[in-house]
């Protein structure tokens, strides 16, 4: 159901007031409000995920226990202590390597909607994994991150990464500018008003599709560590 509907103007109404008064009793007082514009639609989002991920994305996950963010803010660490997000997230990753590996991931908040995927964050032993995969499978990251399909779609692949290329890889590596990265995304941005149009659900599957194939290529290297990389663990996504 390509054209679903799922968020209405209420439930950025409801989001940006919350990014206006971010204190638990204003949220507890409008729990209802919240699970109705908010939340509910959100799950039966994830409900037509589950079925669309059969068809491109068999290996992911989408289901409300593992892919829905908590909108509670883990604020022991930060200088922010807003309690609540004033985003909706979910993530959706490889069903073997759960947080510790690459996924798709949406958002929808004040500021605009998000939607593609890739890995943000990395143990030391991941990144190795990752390059030396790719360094040694250059021609088909290549095609996935050059392809028509992508760079019609998401663009460029993005991230944060080294100024020079990583010891143990030589400067004229075909992957070369590839090598730099320690982050690997890759997704579109609207206006938050998109969330609430015809065109939202499909475009959202667009991304993913697009990159899927990113997301299993730097699984693929993950996956062949599985129990290696399981044993570090990265701050998960929060």
């Amino acid at each position: 159901n390509l054209h679903m509907v799922v968020f209405s103007p209420k439930t950025l109404a409801f989001l940006r007031a919350l990014k206006h008064h971010n204190e638990r009793e204003w949220f507890k007082a409008r729990k209802n409000e919240y699970e109705e514009h908010v939340r509910n639609p959100l799950l039966l989002l994830l409900e037509q995920l589950a079925k669309d991920f059969q068809r491109f994305a068999p290996d992911l996950v989408a289901s409300p226990r593992v892919s829905l963010f908590r909108i509670y803010r883990d604020i022991r660490f930060s200088a922010d202590k807003s309690p609540l997000k004033t985003q909706i997230g979910a993530y959706f990753p490889n069903q073997i390597l759960m947080k510790k590996g690459a996924g798709l991931y949406l958002e929808i908040g004040p500021d605009g909607v998000w939607s593609g995927g890739g890995l943000y964050r990395s143990t030391t032993s991941q990144l190795q994994f990752i390059r030396d995969h790719i360094a040694c499978n250059h021609r088909k990251f290549k095609n996935i991150v050059e392809s028509t399909q992508f760079k019609k779609t998401v663009g460029s692949l993005h991230g944060k990464k080294n100024s020079r290329i990583p010891r143990g890889f030589h400067n004229d590596h075909p992957a070369a500018p590839y090598l730099k990265f320690r982050q690997f995304l890759a997704g579109c941005a609207h206006p938050a008003e998109f969330a609430h149009t015809p065109q939202f659900y499909k475009s959202t599957i667009t991304s993913f599709q697009a990159v899927t194939p990113l997301v299993r290529f730097l699984n693929e290297s993950l996956l062949t560590h599985e129990s290696d990389s399981l044993q570090e663990t990265p701050r998960s996504l929060e």
